[in-house]
């Protein structure tokens, strides 16, 4: 499964033709699914059912929006998506591919259904053929609707974040909210994305990996980890607020980029 993960991830971002973006993607789905469901908990099994069809019907969007194009345009490469309604319809597809507001549901829910390790695949590995992607057809999408969308995942990602106690649910409104700064960005300078990416995929492995080896999956159960491994835990406090975005740390780096360059374009 994990070759086939790496098979499909690697499929979507070196092609240049969407029946090949569009097989990759599957070929992710498929592989995660036996992974996401492999405790037989009700659960996992749950998890791994929405995953499939929010995925399922993600994917068929994307087909579908590449379709149109060619059909208007006759070409099926990735960067020449020219029609207004593959844009939109293309826009709405990744949104959910990657749990944007206000496709956002799933996503929460998954992750709590899942062990940790494949919950890390699905913060990291998951996120990166539908954010490459969005890198090729930024030039094309309409920015007012990836601004909004922007927008209204980074403000609810960190407000919904409140309100959780299990730490996979707080990780994946984070998440929500990274891709939220992510996305404002891209129609502008698409390099600070994946720069936000790889740095966020850097942190929440670190977050991930330490919460696996604690086996902590509530903030109660946080509370008392400090007494089995004191430095593990100092550095996870350290990885939480990076991943906040505290100025000296590495997480504030993207932001503040990102902040200078709305600026630039009087956005912010």
């Amino acid at each position: 499964f994990t070759a086939s993960l790496l098979l499909g991830t690697t499929l979507t971002i070196s092609s240049n033709h969407w029946i090949m973006a569009w097989a990759g993607l599957e070929i992710n789905t498929l592989a995660i699914l036996p992974m996401i469901s492999k405790s037989h908990h009700p659960r996992a099994i749950e998890a791994a059912t929405k995953y499939f069809l929010t995925q399922a019907t993600a994917s068929a969007l994307l087909l579908f929006s590449s379709m149109i194009n060619a059909w208007q345009t006759g070409q099926w490469d990735i960067t020449q998506l020219t029609n207004p309604t593959s844009c939109l319809i293309l826009t709405s597809a990744i949104a959910m591919k990657l749990g944007l507001v206000p496709f956002h549901f799933w996503f929460p829910e998954v992750l709590q259904g899942t062990p940790l390790t494949t919950g890390l695949l699905l913060s990291t590995l998951m996120k990166f053929p539908p954010i490459t992607l969005l890198y090729m057809t930024s030039p094309s999408l309409n920015p007012t609707v990836l601004t909004s969308m922007a927008i209204l995942s980074t403000a609810l990602g960190g407000w919904m974040g409140l309100n959780q106690t299990q730490i996979r649910k707080i990780l994946a409104f984070s998440s929500i909210s990274h891709l939220g700064w992510m996305t404002i960005i891209i129609s502008y300078n698409p390099k600070l994305t994946l720069l936000n990416f790889y740095l966020y995929a850097l942190m929440t492995t670190a977050t991930f990996l330490t919460l696996h080896s604690t086996k902590a999956s509530k903030l109660s159960t946080l509370m008392t980890t400090w007494t089995k491994a004191p430095t593990l835990n100092a550095a996870l406090l350290l990885t939480l607020l990076s991943l906040a975005g505290l100025p000296p740390l590495t997480g504030f780096l993207p932001k503040w980029l990102i902040i200078q360059e709305l600026t630039k374009q009087d956005m912010a």
